[in-house]
């Protein structure tokens, strides 16, 4: 085998704007069959996007013998089980953000994979493959902005669209869940370990009960990180990361663009360089990484483990948003 063959379990957008196009670029990627609980559905994306074959049920795409692994963009209530129901059919899974609605949810996602260890199982953090994050890494393990010690950034966009599922809090809506996922993420992956406590600032919708502005605060050993995301407020996003000698500021953290080069800056001293990234898609590199996981038999870029780390974080900000109080995190199993 050179290549995955993939079915994507739905048709839902994140899938069919962004994620199958760009994995349709990678030469390790086939996009083999696609399912929708409406037959008619499914057979009009295939025919737009040009996959092969359509099925008019999720189960009928796990029984699917041509496909090798599944990428699961269903709504976040539905991500651990239709992943479990994937590995159970032998397949491969690489499962949208966040992994569940709760922490435990996740960690039962984590010990069915354990089961299954010859099957690769990934939370699809797409932002991590980027290289500007590889870069802004490396900066930072390599002591050119000091001694990390403060992480801040900013994520917003704005939508009151009752009917949008980000709008639903029974289906796992709300800004944490949404986007300020990524602030808590990042610090983790730039800390390179866990935050100690947290301290959740947290608003909600009166009509969709939805978190719609919510703020936190993480304490690592080495620093702090502090974050703000929100669904109604002006369409932001941005990343400073600060040392004792310097700091690194990333203009397009997470949405990054497949159309210009990304830029990010690194400052040292009264010295500022700007860094400019070669233009890439994020999704096609997620997709490619995986799938050469998959045929090198090699570990994922990122164990399922991060996304069970990355909900705790999530669910003790809301305990504190609630509480008012610091809230520690918990090291799991």
């Amino acid at each position: 085998m050179n290549s995955i063959r993939w079915g994507i379990l739905s048709t839902a957008k994140i899938g069919t704007q962004q994620v199958i196009p760009a994995m349709q670029d990678g030469p390790s990627c086939k996009i083999t069959a696609i399912a929708s609980r409406d037959p008619e559905r499914a057979a009009a994306v295939a025919r737009e996007l040009s996959i092969p074959r359509s099925h008019g049920s999720y189960e009928a795409l796990l029984a699917d013998p041509d496909v090798d692994a599944i990428y699961n963009p269903l709504p976040n209530h539905l991500h651990v089980e239709w992943s479990i129901k994937a590995l159970q059919a032998g397949k491969h899974v690489l499962c949208e953000k966040p992994i569940g609605l709760t922490a435990a949810e996740g960690q039962h996602l984590v010990d069915v994979g354990r089961q299954h260890p010859q099957l690769k199982l990934m939370e699809a953090f797409m932002y991590r493959h980027h290289p500007q994050w590889g870069r802004a890494r490396a900066l930072v393990r390599d002591g050119q902005i000091g001694s990390l010690r403060a992480i801040q950034s900013l994520f917003s966009y704005h939508n009151v669209d009752a009917d949008n599922i980000r709008n639903q809090a029974d289906l796992g809506g709300g800004a944490l869940m949404d986007i300020g996922c990524y602030p808590i993420s990042l610090s983790r992956f730039i800390f390179d370990s866990e935050p100690a406590r947290v301290c959740g600032l947290v608003e909600y919708d009166p009509q969709f009960a939805t978190d719609r502005l919510s703020s936190g605060m993480l304490e690592f050993a080495d620093g702090s990180s502090l974050f703000t995301c929100s669904t109604q407020l002006a369409p932001f996003q941005r990343v400073n990361i600060l040392g004792t000698e310097g700091r690194v500021e990333i203009e397009i953290p997470f949405n990054a663009p497949t159309d210009r080069p990304c830029r990010m800056w690194h400052q040292r001293g009264a010295e500022v360089q700007e860094i400019t990234l070669d233009i890439c898609n994020q999704y096609t590199l997620q997709g490619e990484l995986f799938a050469r996981a998959i045929l090198d038999d090699t570990p994922v870029p990122t164990p399922i483990e991060d996304a069970v780390a990355n909900m705790r974080v999530i669910e003790a900000l809301v305990d504190s948003g609630k509480s008012r109080t610091w809230v520690p995190i918990g090291s799991g199993s």
